[in-house]
C-alpha cells in the first residue's frame, strides 16, 4: 500500500508522532492512540496503524529496558500477552488487516470510561485469586482492539493499572505489554500487505520526533509525585479517549 505524504500532511505527522511520544513519556501510554487520532486525519486508519510500527516499538522497548523488574513483570503478565498474541493474530485474519473508524471512536469511549472509573471511584484491584483467569480474558480482548484499531491500550492499561504495581514498575509493565502487542500487529499488518518497505522506511524516520517528545515527557513524569502520577495517568486515559471519540463529530 503506497504513502504519498504532502509537505502539510508531513507536518500533521511529525507533530503526531511528537505529542504522542510527549504524553507516553508522562504516562507510559498513549503513543498509537494520539498519533492514530491525529494520523487518521491526513491517511487511511491502516496506514496510519502501519506507519507507527517503528516508533511504537522503539519507544515501547525503551520503556521495558528502562524498569528495574523485567523478569518478574514477565512471569506475572505472560499469560495476558500470550493471549493478547493470539487474539492480534486471529483477530487481523479475520479483518484482513482493515482497521474502522468507527472502532477507533468506540475505543475512545472505553477509554472515557475507564478513565472515569479510575478518577471517581478508590483506586481499583484486581483480586490474587481473579488474576490468573482474568489475565487472559485481558489480553484476548486486547489483542482484538489491537487488530481492529491499531491501539493496544485497551483493556491491558485499566487491567495493569489495577494490579497494584507502584509507579515504575507500572510504566515497565505497560512498556512490556505494548511491546508485544506491536509486535503482533507487525506481523498482522505485514501478512496483510499492508506494511511493506515504503512505510517502513517512513515509520523509522518517524521514530526523531517520538524519541524527542518521550524524552522530554519522562523529563516531566520524574518531577512529580506518585499521587500526582496517578492523576496523571486516568487524566490521561481520559484525554486520550476524548480525543479519540471526537472523530465522531467530524
Amino acid at each position: 500500500m503506497p504513502l504519498d505524504l504532502e509537505p502539510g500532511p508531513l507536518a500533521v505527522a511529525a507533530f503526531a508522532f511528537f505529542l504522542a511520544g510527549f504524553v507516553k513519556g508522562v504516562v507510559g501510554l498513549g503513543l498509537p492512540p494520539v498519533a492514530m487520532g491525529l494520523l487518521s486525519l491526513v491517511m487511511a486508519p491502516a496506514q496510519a496503524a502501519a506507519l507507527l510500527v517503528v516508533p511504537a516499538f522503539v519507544t515501547n522497548v525503551w520503556q521495558l529496558a528502562a524498569g528495574p523488574r523485567f523478569g518478574v513483570l514477565a512471569r506475572r503478565l505472560w499469560p495476558m500477552l500470550a493471549a493478547s498474541v493470539v487474539g492480534t493474530l486471529a483477530a487481523a485474519a479475520f479483518l484482513h488487516g482493515q482497521i474502522g473508524g468507527g472502532a477507533i471512536i468506540a475505543l475512545g469511549f472505553a477509554l472515557i470510561a475507564s478513565a472515569i472509573l479510575g478518577l471517581a471511584a478508590p483506586r481499583l484491584r484486581v483480586p490474587p485469586g481473579a488474576e490468573p483467569w482474568l489475565a487472559p480474558l485481558a489480553g484476548a480482548a486486547t489483542g482484538l482492539v489491537t487488530a481492529a484499531t491499531g491501539v493496544s491500550s485497551i483493556p491491558a492499561a485499566p487491567f495493569i493499572g489495577a494490579l497494584g504495581l507502584d509507579r515504575e514498575n507500572l510504566i515497565q509493565a505497560l512498556g512490556l505489554s505494548f511491546t508485544v502487542s506491536t509486535v503482533a500487529l507487525a506481523v498482522a499488518l505485514a501478512g496483510s500487505g499492508v506494511l511493506g518497505p515504503g512505510i517502513a522506511g517512513v515509520s523509522t524516520l518517524a521514530l526523531v520526533p517520538a524519541l524527542l517528545g518521550l524524552r522530554l515527557g519522562g523529563w516531566v513524569r520524574g518531577r512529580v509525585s506518585e499521587p500526582v502520577f496517578r492523576r496523571c495517568f486516568y487524566l490521561g486515559l481520559l484525554g486520550l479517549g476524548l480525543h479519540l471519540a471526537s472523530r465522531a463529530l467530524y
